[in-house]
């Protein structure tokens, strides 16, 4: 007698397996490769924010379940973070809410706000969460993929291609901007005709805006809650884990109308219910540090970003130099390759680096297969030998 074992995973979930940083940074681990592929500093970040930590911890605040939306401090500093950065007043009891980093806030929010059936437009390649998540919501995703533009080094959003991709299913759009994995900053423009699309269509928008503190090259960060008619539709997603270099403590929030605030919060308690106690106190410190923190963290990522976009373009990849963020995105096409997964596979063994595919970003993997990403957070003199390992690849 035989029989069939039914699949353990649901159906909605079939396509995600075990996510390529998993894989990547197991094989750097294994071959001794500098990691250049996940994006997290190898640093920790300002000694007075740790230590706001341990003085949390050791007087006792957060050790013990915090209350659901987020401890009143961090949602205070949060609210003023926005009101002092952007203009944009929230009300820090009934439209800021933390969570368990931005990952989290990505995953409640479309939970709470998505119907099985419901179109999602995101830009492609796109964060590999957003697609877990609109599965998990029962959604359909559907990209919109921005296109390298060579000349300019950097890669585009087609808005006619945005207006077209928008139909009667579609529920919201999906922005990150500053854009991971690309680097691009999307322009005052390009966001103004999107709060138009919005707008005109009814449409609910999730913004992704993580790395709005790393902007380089007089690029501006422009929220898209600051535009006309998307104060009220607009759900922001922060994070404290890349501004500050505290990874690991996964402090996140959203801020949105108090509407939204609440249905996001209806799904979140059922996810992690809360995180991060201590943590919290320590990042509602970090969000009032002076304009010369933030100041000087993106000028150290700038020398960084300059160093190894310098290095990558000696060893024979065409650069795309990142507007924000701290990932570059590289073609493989000018190293006579085409196939960015089998080469970043390769790449610990030829050159004793790790890097990440820019396919798997992607639903349209062929658009994504010559491009690969790596990773600038890390310190100096990694990127030294990184770059000096990569030279190989000239020859």
């Amino acid at each position: 007698m035989t029989s069939t074992a039914r699949p353990f995973l649901n159906r909605r979930l079939a396509e995600f397996g075990t996510t390529v940083f998993a894989e990547m940074s197991a094989l750097a681990l294994r071959t001794g490769s500098i990691n250049l592929g996940q994006g997290f500093p190898d640093t920790d970040g300002p000694e007075e924010v740790r230590e706001a930590a341990v003085r949390a911890l050791r007087d006792g605040r957060g050790n013990q379940y915090p209350p659901g939306p987020g401890v009143p401090e961090l949602r205070t500093a949060i609210a003023e973070h926005q009101q002092r950065r952007y203009g944009l007043t929230f009300d820090p009891d009934t439209e800021v809410l933390v969570t368990a980093g931005a990952t989290e806030a990505i995953a409640a929010t479309l939970l709470a706000l998505l119907e099985p059936g419901d179109e999602v437009v995101a830009l492609e390649p796109y964060y590999d969460s957003y697609a877990a998540c609109i599965a998990m919501a029962g959604a359909a995703r559907v990209p919109v993929t921005l296109r390298p533009d060579p000349e300019q080094a950097r890669f585009r959003l087609d808005l006619d291609e945005l207006r077209d991709a928008v139909t009667d299913r579609t529920r919201l759009l999906l922005i990150n901007t500053p854009h991971n994995p690309t680097g691009t900053v999307l322009t005052r423009e390009e966001l103004t005709a999107v709060a138009e699309l919005a707008v005109e269509r009814d449409l609910l928008v999730v913004t992704d805006e993580v790395y709005e503190h790393l902007v380089f090259d007089g690029a501006e960060h422009v929220p898209l809650a600051t535009l006309p008619g998307m104060r009220e539709r607009t759900v922001t997603i922060g994070s404290a884990g890349k501004t500050f270099s505290f990874t690991g403590w996964k402090v996140g929030w959203v801020t949105a109308s108090p509407g939204l605030v609440s249905a996001v919060r209806s799904a979140k308690q059922f996810l992690t219910y809360v995180s991060s106690g201590p943590f919290q106190y320590a990042v509602a410190e970090a969000l009032a540090l002076p304009d010369t923190y933030f100041d000087a963290f993106r000028t150290d990522m700038l020398a960084k970003r300059d160093l190894l976009s310098a290095g990558l373009t000696e060893a024979g990849f065409a650069v795309y130099r990142p507007a924000g963020t701290y990932f570059i995105t590289t073609d493989i096409r000018p190293l006579g390759e085409s196939d960015g997964y089998a080469f970043c596979r390769s790449l610990p063994e030829r050159a004793g680096v790790v890097a990440i595919p820019n396919a798997v970003f992607y639903d349209h993997r062929e658009a994504g297969a010559p491009f690969v990403r790596f990773a600038f957070c890390k310190q100096k003199t990694v990127l030294e030998e990184a770059t000096e390992r990569l030279r190989s690849l000239a020859a």
